[in-house]
């Protein structure tokens, strides 16, 4: 049986890694990413290969983003980061986690469940590139 890898991503920590002006409109934003980590669903991420379950956890303005067929939106009923750590505490032991965010003290904390994290920055590419 093989065990698909669970992908937490930090949307708020992705979304706002670069200056695009995305405060403008925050939930839009969050959409982007989520539509754009679609396609990461099959195809995995380095260290990860696919198929993978996508979960874009939301905070704030971005509450309001909806799920999509490859990726679930979990929107934080507080802080996204303390929502994160549940996430990957709650995950089957045997599962392989990677936490994608920027933030040292969330890397800290899912890496204490045994979480691997990775950078904005593998996501904010299309797949396969």
């Amino acid at each position: 049986m093989v065990t698909t890898s669970l992908v937490i991503v930090d949307a708020a920590n992705v979304v706002g890694s670069v200056p695009d002006g995305w405060w403008r409109d925050r939930r839009g934003a969050a959409e982007r990413l989520r539509d754009r980590l679609a396609g990461y669903a099959t195809t995995g991420l380095p260290g990860f290969a696919g198929p993978v379950e996508l979960v874009l956890v939301v905070e704030g303005a971005a509450r309001g983003v909806v799920s999509v067929a490859d990726v679930r939106v979990e929107p934080a009923p507080g802080s996204g980061d303390d929502t994160i750590v549940d996430l990957v505490a709650g995950r089957a032991a045997d599962r392989p986690c990677l936490v994608v965010t920027a933030d040292r003290e969330l890397r800290r904390r899912v890496e204490a469940h045994g979480a691997e994290c990775a950078g904005p920055r593998t996501v904010r590419q299309a797949p396969g590139s």
